[in-house]
């Protein structure tokens, strides 16, 4: 069989973790394949709110396997308490979660080290979350990462007490103090997660697709933030588009099918770095208070502005998008007049293609149609909602050239229209 891919095409908190949710069922496994506890899909369950920051949203189903990938970076502590959570709330994840040995470890002082080189940055910081997922990767490409996987080997305390050294040695050269109050509970973290299931990632997916399983990749973050596409040097550590499916699970392109691509029905836009449609007025404020957007992993709030068709066209050519995912369309349920972006000013002129380089002197032009007024009834069909909510997403489908697959209009799984 065929992996699949659910991917966000702006700067992540597309709404990724309820569409993985809804569309679980389909599969036999939902599969991370990179970022690390950075991320938070949020998932709302019979009125209660789940924020899962590495372990995959299909987690809730019965008889679906939960894959986290080699090209995730894990933080046991962070693991440890989802997992308890979960476990809290009934869900048995013993049996559910499969954990690559080759996912690369965030050591506690991979996180002083984040921080340390935040602080220095001064003015021009990155907006890093300050979760350690930069230096782990650093070191990933560095050669020098502590993989999970051998917390099984005998020299594993070695690896860890040489790693954890040497970033010391580097926060001290920085003039900080390294803080290792966690180090603790980071090693009990590692001694209790081992009595859960650990796999060789590459041959446990080819096996389970030789053998006819569905696999679900689950991206992190989103497109913008790539960290040789996005908005550089303000992205993450890892490659979030499509093509990282392939390096982070262990699988040949051609065994690739279907690409979801999913976009809120505006932009937001968490921490430092370029944004062209940011609105920075009362409209900006509007769009935070009613779509709730304050990060769910940081909790900061969101930088908000109007749909940049632009940024998703491009999006959607570097990943292959086949079918278009729209939520927080409900957010715009209260505004006179929507706007949206389908070309950039630039000092040599207007153009519809993303530049190299996205510059404080590159502007939106910015178009606006009727809004409509209402809420959007869940329980009807699509077509029988107002024309302007119908025209809103034949405006995205007509100007991003990808056909809308999931408009959700709510938090809840079933607040959504399947429109193909």
């Amino acid at each position: 069989m065929s992996v699949d891919v659910l991917l966000g095409l702006q700067w992540g908190d597309e709404g990724k973790g309820k569409i993985v949710d809804f569309l679980a069922d389909k599969y036999d496994f939902i599969a991370r394949y990179q970022g690390g506890p950075n991320a938070g899909h949020t998932i709302y369950l019979n009125g209660d709110k789940f924020v899962l920051h590495t372990i995959p949203s299909g987690i809730f189903h019965d008889k679906i396997g939960n894959i986290i990938g080699n090209g995730v970076v894990i933080n046991p502590i962070t693991l440890l308490a989802e997992i308890k959570n979960l476990e809290a709330a009934g869900v048995d994840v013993r049996t559910r979660l499969f954990i690559a040995k080759k996912a690369s470890l965030i050591l506690p002082t991979h996180i002083e080290l984040d921080k340390a080189s935040e602080q220095k940055r001064g003015d021009a910081k990155i907006g890093s979350t300050l979760r350690g997922i930069s230096p782990a990767y650093m070191d990933r490409t560095g050669r020098n990462a502590v993989k999970i996987g051998e917390i099984f080997s005998n020299n594993f305390q070695d690896k860890y007490e040489s790693l954890r050294d040497k970033h010391i040695e580097m926060i001290t050269s920085m003039g900080y103090t390294t803080d290792l109050s966690k180090e603790k509970e980071w090693l009990e973290s590692l001694e209790i997660l081992k009595a859960y299931t650990f796999i060789d990632c590459e041959q446990f997916v080819n096996d389970k697709l030789k053998s006819g399983k569905k696999i679900l990749a689950e991206g992190a973050q989103g497109a913008m933030l790539d960290i040789d596409y996005g908005t550089y040097p303000f992205v993450t550590s890892s490659n979030t588009i499509a093509g990282g499916v392939c390096a982070g699970l262990g699988v040949a392109p051609q065994k690739i099918k279907e690409v979801y691509g999913i976009t809120k029905a505006y932009c937001t836009r968490v921490g430092s770095g370029p944004f062209p449609t940011e609105l920075h007025d009362d409209i900006g404020e509007k769009l935070r208070k009613e779509g709730g957007e304050f990060g769910a992993t940081t909790g900061r709030p969101r930088r908000c502005g109007w749909i940049d068709f632009v940024a998703l066209r491009y999006a959607c050519m570097l990943n292959g998008v086949t079918k278009l995912c729209i939520t927080k369309i409900d957010v715009l349920n209260n505004f006179d007049k929507i706007g949206y972006c389908n070309q950039y000013r630039t000092h040599s002129g207007a153009t519809a293609d993303m530049p190299s380089y996205l510059t404080d002197d590159i502007k939106p032009e910015v178009e606006f149609v009727n809004g409509w007024n209402t809420n959007i009834e869940v329980g009807s069909e699509f077509s029988s909602l107002n024309d302007n909510v119908k025209n809103y997403v034949a405006l995205l489908e007509r100007n991003i050239g990808v056909k809308a697959n999931l408009v959700s209009v709510g938090p809840g799984r079933d607040e959504l229209f399947e429109l193909a």
